[in-house]
């Protein structure tokens, strides 16, 4: 009888996790009129032409490129400044340790609004407003504490013995670090991977003030549809179910390090 309570429960909260998500889609398949004109559960006429003009519009699918850019670049730049921090806070002790850790984190607690202004003062200065690496490193501001914060927990569970006895046999740390220590710790790498990619893919506040044209994200894109003739419904439904696509992809390849993550007690 438990069990059965139990089932229900779930399959209703997934149910009410879903509907947003059928409602997205089946709005993509109308046409503007239907959906402001009537309300049905399924497209009384289907239509692909608003993922058409997703596809075929520069305009358009250039915001995925460009998110995807950006969100890339982020993504490696923060694993690779937050892989040897947090080795440094796994591994020593020194003043001030547990202070700075905890300013690392302080930082990732601030909203994005906070920093959008000299982000764009800055960047207008020197030339980089409007460009990928801008966005990227923006983000970084959020995602290097994040990622040092979960791979230092993953790096504490990796025995100390095992630098001392990759040493003893002539490593050196650069080669310990890339061929012993990063294998050891691939499910943390993942998870952060994982986070730093789904903020990026989904902030709005700074790519949206960073970037006018060349470098406009998808996100930016979305909130930019309304013309002449009002809010085009059905362009922004399809934008919307495009980009929910690379963050469930990216969720599946890595579940089992998220997996892993929240049994170590890190996620």
């Amino acid at each position: 009888m438990k069990n059965r309570a139990s089932l229900i429960t779930m399959t209703l909260y997934l149910l009410f996790l879903l509907i947003p998500i059928y409602w997205l889609i089946n709005m993509s398949l109308k046409t503007n009129t239907e959906i402001t004109s009537t309300f049905s559960i399924f497209p009384q006429t289907f239509t692909f032409a608003n993922y058409i003009t997703i596809l075929t519009d520069p305009s358009w699918y250039m915001g995925y490129v460009n998110s995807m850019i950006y969100v890339v670049m982020n993504t490696m730049i923060s694993i690779t400044v937050a892989l040897p921090a947090a080795y440094a806070f796994s591994r020593y002790s020194f003043m001030g340790d547990k202070h700075l850790f905890f300013w690392l984190l302080t930082n990732r607690m601030s909203p994005p609004a906070v920093f959008a202004l000299p982000f764009f003062q800055l960047y207008s200065s020197i030339g980089l407003f409007d460009t990928h690496i801008a966005v990227a490193l923006a983000h970084c501001l959020f995602n290097v504490p994040l990622a040092v914060w979960i791979l230092e927990g993953f790096m504490r569970g990796v025995p100390k013995e095992i630098d001392e006895t990759a040493y003893i046999d002539g490593y050196s740390f650069p080669r310990f670090f890339i061929r012993i220590f990063m294998p050891l710790v691939a499910s943390g790498i993942g998870v952060a991977a994982f986070f730093c990619f789904m903020f990026s893919w989904v902030e709005l506040l700074l790519s949206r003030t960073l970037t006018a044209v060349n470098a406009k994200s998808i996100a930016a894109t979305m909130t930019r549809t309304v013309s002449a003739s009002g809010m085009d419904w059905g362009v922004l439904a399809a934008a919307g179910v495009l980009t929910i696509i690379p963050g469930a992809l990216v969720i599946y390849f890595v579940r089992n390090y998220i997996a892993k993550g929240f049994a170590l007690g890190r996620v």
